[in-house]
């Protein structure tokens, strides 16, 4: 089965809904740098399968990296620790909510003078339940962007130790976003796949090998129940790869360097606040100074 984000009609704005999410959709290949479990030394990459290796790896293959542990305390845990509710961390002029909204509904219409911003209507095909859904903007009660893994959930299994800078990110990740149905969303709550799957059971291979893509790439670790329920299901469908995004790849002028390697690789390091494909995840030390 492929994988694939939902994407709006194939018209003239189409390539303009990709250009806007571009650099959100390189966020996700932040998540794979010094990000490693509470408990171990923050290195780039730590206990991470890169970007490349997730092309060619199954879901269950990946799955089979992932650290197996009990949840941490929620102590602490608040949406705040994220950062601002859908904040526009591409500076495009449109919060993340607005991104998404325009990259999974079709026949999306935008308040005028928003530049194609602010999303008031379009009809969402539900991945969770497979229904089709009228949204009007205001209206409460249809559409909802959920966290495919849970704040509270990414909080939970490793989440807590980082920054608000990552937290942020991941945040605001698009491969960690879908549009769905609201009812869905609130069934779901913070629940991981061994207390929730979506009802659309043909949507469930696709689910779990979502999360575990966002699990790998931001070095969080899943607890046993959660693993054997990710597991049957991906036992259903042998073979099922891991999501990507399907924007287009971000300008190497501006995108953030996955890693210190990259970095070193490109002739950049060491890297200072400020210059081209900086990341704040790369500066462990918060000293200013990245990949001496």
């Amino acid at each position: 089965m492929a994988l694939n984000l939902p994407s709006g009609p194939a018209d003239s704005r189409g390539l303009h809904v990709k250009h806007r999410i571009t650099t959100l959709a390189a966020l996700a290949v932040l998540g794979t740098a010094a990000c490693a479990p509470a408990d171990a030394p923050a290195t780039p990459a730590a206990d991470a399968v890169s970007e490349a290796a997730q092309q060619s790896a199954s879901a269950a293959d990946v799955l089979a990296t992932l650290p197996v542990k009990g949840r941490a305390a929620k102590t602490g845990y608040d949406r705040d620790e994220f950062g601002a509710t859908w904040a526009d961390v591409d500076r495009n002029g449109c919060d993340t909510r607005n991104d998404v909204l325009a990259r999974d509904l079709t026949e999306e219409q935008f308040r005028p003078g928003t530049q194609d911003c602010v999303v008031v209507s379009g009809t969402l095909v539900d991945p969770y339940t497979g229904q089709t859904i009228a949204f009007e903007k205001g209206d409460g009660s249809s559409v909802d962007i959920d966290h495919v893994v849970a704040l509270s959930n990414g909080w939970q299994t490793g989440a807590f130790a980082w920054d608000e800078a990552r937290r942020t990110a991941f945040a605001n990740d698009p491969l960690n976003l879908l549009a769905v149905d609201y009812s869905a969303n609130r069934q779901k709550g913070d629940g991981d796949a061994a207390t929730w799957l979506p009802s659309d059971r043909g949507y469930r291979c696709s689910y779990v090998a979502r999360q575990v893509a966002v699990k790998s790439g931001y070095g969080l670790w899943v607890t046993q129940a959660e693993h054997d329920a990710i597991a049957r299901v991906l036992d259903t469908c042998p073979g099922e790869p891991l999501p990507t995004s399907s924007a287009p790849p971000a300008d190497p002028a501006t995108a953030p360097f996955a890693n210190c390697a990259a970095a070193r690789s490109a002739g950049a390091a060491p890297l200072h606040r400020g210059d081209p494909g900086w990341s704040d995840a790369m500066d462990g030390d918060g000293d200013g100074t990245a990949c001496e």
